[in-house]
């Protein structure tokens, strides 16, 4: 007897846009809150370095989205032909 294998399912290809998106908001949510709520507290205890962080993230996300929109692109171009 033959040692088959099953076939291999199709990978994943889902759209990467509203992954790079959720990113920016979850960044920006987390600045806001931290910037609105937390700011004494962060300055009192030396933690301000967060709301840096949260800026970070949300201007690294920018990159991020151009980057998944180019690859949603050539996605919907492969599925095309």
């Amino acid at each position: 007897m033959p040692n088959e294998q099953p076939p291999r399912p199709a990978p994943l290809d889902p759209p990467m846009v509203p992954f790079a998106l959720a990113g920016l908001i979850a960044w920006a949510v987390a600045g806001l809150v931290l910037l609105i709520f937390f700011r004494g507290w962060l300055t009192d205890n030396g933690h301000q370095n967060w709301l840096w962080t949260c800026l970070a993230g949300f201007l690294w996300g920018f990159p991020g989205l151009a980057v998944m929109m180019r690859h949603d692109a050539n996605r919907r171009r492969r599925r095309a032909r």
